[in-house]
């Protein structure tokens, strides 16, 4: 006998799908794409702010932008370790996941969720959950990208 337990029994599929349909909260997609764009472009004026602050201070183009990365990652890491990096999220929907600030809270965001296990078994292990594959494809292929370079130059 098959039987389907994804659904309550005694409904049929299109009564389940309008059942669902119903309780579901519909998103709103313009309020979201706003509130992405405005957020995004907050964290993009935010760098830019601290970029140009470095250039004033006297740094080259490069190392400046170099800072201003770890600058948005550290801060990242910080508001994702405080709790507040969600709450933003809550209402920045896609606007946070410019990609420094979503790699850093993919970073620390299991991290936080192990604390109880302790500082190395609990965050050191899992604090490259995420971000370790990342870096192992990414240092792989640069590496391999240097070795044609190297050979076919």
């Amino acid at each position: 006998m098959n039987v389907d337990f994804t659904k309550p029994a005694g409904i049929q599929r299109k009564q389940y799908r309008d059942f669902t349909d119903r309780i579901n909260p519909k998103p709103n997609v313009l309020v979201n794409v706003v509130w992405a764009f405005v957020v995004g472009g907050i964290i993009a004026a935010i760098g830019q702010g601290f970029l140009n602050a470095f250039l004033a201070a006297g740094l080259p183009v490069l190392e400046s932008g170099a800072m201003t990365a770890v600058v948005l990652i550290f801060i990242a890491a910080f508001l994702t370790g405080l709790g507040v990096f969600d709450d933003i999220a809550k209402y920045a929907g896609a606007g946070v996941i410019v990609p420094i600030t979503g790699f850093a809270n993919a970073m620390v965001a299991p991290a936080m969720e192990a604390r109880n296990e302790g500082l190395v078994l609990g965050v050191g292990a899992r604090l490259f959950t995420v971000a370790g594959p990342v870096l192992v494809f990414g240092i792989v292929v640069a590496w391999l990208t240097g070795l044609f370079y190297f050979l076919f130059r």
